[in-house]
């Protein structure tokens, strides 16, 4: 159950990284330091999404014993 919580919280995750991507990918980043924010923001989702995924799959293993 929690799973699919933590799931969910994941691809919302993966929505916002995409948009930031788009956006930079589209040129929109209006100087170096938004650039910079925004890679800084990418990095800091790509890391908790990682350590949701990390849980997700610890919690399966747990219920799998």
């Amino acid at each position: 159950m929690a799973e699919n919580y933590l799931e969910l919280c994941s691809e919302k995750l993966e929505k916002r990284i995409e948009s930031f991507v788009v956006h930079l990918s589209d040129g929109g980043a209006k100087d170096f330091a938004e650039y910079k924010e925004l890679c800084g923001a990418i990095r800091g989702l790509r890391t908790a999404q990682q350590e949701l995924k990390d849980l997700v799959r610890r919690l399966k293993e747990n219920d799998d014993d």
